[in-house]
């Protein structure tokens, strides 16, 4: 009897254990159901805090999308980088390569102690440099072509001696630039419609054009409402910031002189180069700086001298020379001209026009002993020779020699023909084509994260290893222009890149780059570190990068995830607000993007701090 009982109560209690699991099981799903519909307190805490995650803009104005994963940085069991603390006001304006000081321990003859001197390692500075007090961000372009800061370029020196000249004036807080010059006082755009009425600029013919001593570049100001694109330089002497303030005002230049070595661009780069009273003893040493003009001068291409000694018969008094000597020099200049197989063109007034031969099947005169073809391109720290670069033979009097290129903008697609004739090795049509895909892919993605890209707020910009000039070509507009920089270590792309109907520079990042601080606004760096690892110091790369990108500048560095994480950590101590991403095509692919913007800040006179 009593085990019938027992066995009663358990078939009783099991029902109401099946029914009790089951009573639960429905509870929990119904709370999930709750939580996930938004209406939990979890759930909203855990929209607190990506809402956190997502307000944390570490750089200011980007734009992560959700693909681009934010990466860690691998932690290694070294120790953590120093933080980097700014140098002494003195350095406010420090051009490593162009020091007076250093300067003025070289030769003065043919400009020695004007070329680049670098200091030794043990010299570097190892800081930050900083911004003049109430340094300004410049004023957008083209507003930036007429007016410039004077509290980031304080020097007046040019409003006094050039006064009379209207190439700069002061104004309460700013620097007005009229666009007059020694050699063009009605102003520069005159100037070049005179020269339009024998070159032509209006056509997309000429695109890319030399500024020999360029003064604060008011001429390449000017030519690039005209869809020009001017590189222009000037040493840096007692006439204090000319190249600062070109870059200021927004306009390519960079600091460099005739003297004794060969200038940092390709054979046959420019389309039109000029002097308008640039002082170079065109005559001297037996017209090697007119053969180097020749060396970088395109087939078919043109040079403008106005200045001594054009119109020697008005000027010969003011410039203290006598009728004799100018007469002489100017003779001189049309026997080289000629040699070099050049033809005038136009002389009237203050301006002559040469323009250099197609090929040289046409050339009547014989020419100055050749160079070496091979060394056409092989430039850096290379002595300037008394000879006459060889150019592409052709077939016929008709051909352009080393390939005729389409009319710009046309050409910044088209093959160039250094590709098309395979004088690039491993550089076909096919990959070419390849490469600008590759990096209209890129640079849409750079415009997702950083939503000022293509904007006027980055006017001056520069590509640190420019390859084939993809990511300046994807970018190119009236806007902004890019300082495509082809390391000299790295395969020598550079005479494309001026066939695209763009500009560069071939440069060592082991030194420093020869421009003044605080003149970029967007430096872009593909693989450079990966290039440049075992040749030198990273953190001295990345103090030049610091030295010559604008406050509030923005960097892209692009490249495998190593080396960026040395990147991350030496830039963890420079003021820079960084952030590494993932690639466009996801986590797996071992390159990535660190995206960063320097801080504002300003050196303090008075105690040698910063702010």
């Amino acid at each position: 009897m009593g085990s019938k009982s027992a066995a009663l109560g358990n078939k009783t209690r099991r029902p109401l254990s099946i029914f009790a699991v089951i009573a639960l099981c429905c509870l929990f799903y119904l709370l999930g159901a709750w939580q996930r519909s938004g209406s939990g307190k979890g759930d909203s805490l855990a929209l607190k805090v990506n809402k956190l995650q997502t307000d944390c803009n570490v750089v200011p104005n980007l734009s992560f999308e959700p693909h681009h994963n934010y990466v860690e940085t691998v932690e290694s069991s070294e120790p953590k980088a120093k933080a980097f603390k700014a140098c002494d006001v003195k350095y406010t304006d420090y051009t490593p390569c162009q020091e007076q000081d250093r300067a003025m321990s070289f030769p003065r003859e043919n400009m020695i102690y004007r070329e680049r001197h670098c200091p030794p390692v043990e010299e570097k500075l190892h800081c930050l440099i900083p911004a003049p007090e109430g340094y300004t961000s410049p004023f957008p372009w083209p507003k930036s072509r007429d007016y410039v800061y004077y509290a980031n370029v304080p020097y007046k020196s040019l409003t006094v001696e050039k006064a009379v000249q209207n190439w700069v004036q002061f104004q309460g807080n700013v620097f007005k630039f009229p666009g007059g010059g020694t050699m063009f006082p009605q102003g520069a755009d005159a100037y070049i419609d005179e020269l339009a009425s024998v070159i032509p600029i209006a056509d997309g013919s000429v695109r890319t054009a030399l500024d020999t001593g360029c003064g604060v570049a008011s001429w390449g100001a000017y030519l690039l409402k005209r869809n020009v694109l001017a590189m222009s330089f000037a040493p840096k002497d007692n006439h204090e910031a000319q190249v600062q303030f070109a870059l200021e005002r927004g306009v390519p230049a960079i600091i460099g002189v005739l003297g004794t070595i060969r200038l940092p661009f390709p054979s046959r780069a420019f389309d039109m180069a000029q002097c308008s009273r640039c002082l170079i003893p065109w005559t001297a040493n037996d017209g090697m700086y007119l053969m180097e003009v020749d060396r970088v001068l395109r087939p078919g291409g043109f040079w403008i001298l106005s200045g001594p000694p054009i119109n020697w018969k008005t000027y010969y008094q003011t410039w203290k020379r006598s009728k004799e000597d100018l007469k002489a020099e100017q003779k001189k200049i049309e026997d080289l001209a000629e040699s070099l197989c050049w033809e005038k063109k136009y002389e009237k007034g203050d301006i002559a026009i040469w323009r250099k031969k197609i090929n040289a099947k046409s050339c009547q005169r014989k020419s100055p002993d050749l160079c070496e073809l091979d060394s056409a391109d092989d430039v850096w720290y290379k002595k300037m020779e008394v000879c006459k670069t060889p150019i592409p033979e052709v077939t016929s009097k008709s051909e352009v020699a080393g390939g005729e290129l389409k009319k710009f903008p046309a050409r910044l697609l088209a093959v160039p023909p250094r590709i098309a004739k395979g004088f690039i090795p491993g550089v076909t049509t096919e990959s070419y084509q390849e490469d600008n895909k590759l990096w209209k892919k890129h640079v849409t993605e750079y415009k997702r994260i950083n939503r000022l890209l293509g904007t006027t707020r980055y006017r001056n910009l520069m590509d640190m290893n420019a390859g084939l000039g993809g990511f300046a070509a994807a970018l190119e507009s009236q806007k902004s222009w890019v300082m495509n920089v082809v390391p000299t270590i790295a395969d020598n792309t550079l005479g494309v890149i001026y066939e695209r109907g763009l500009i560069g520079i071939y440069h060592d990042w082991c030194e420093g780059f020869s421009t003044y601080p605080r003149t970029y606004d967007l430096i872009h760096a593909n693989g450079l570190f990966s290039l440049y690892q075992d040749k030198c110091n990273l953190e001295d790369i990345l103090l030049e990068m610091d030295r010559i990108l604008r406050p509030e500048g923005a960097i892209i560095i692009r490249d495998e995830v190593d080396v960026l994480n040395k990147v991350k950590k030496i830039v963890g101590g420079m003021r820079w607000e960084a952030k590494m991403m993932d690639h466009e095509d996801g986590p797996l692919v071992p390159e990535k993007i660190l995206v960063a913007t320097k801080e504002y800040w300003v050196g303090i006179s008075k105690n040698n701090t910063s702010s």
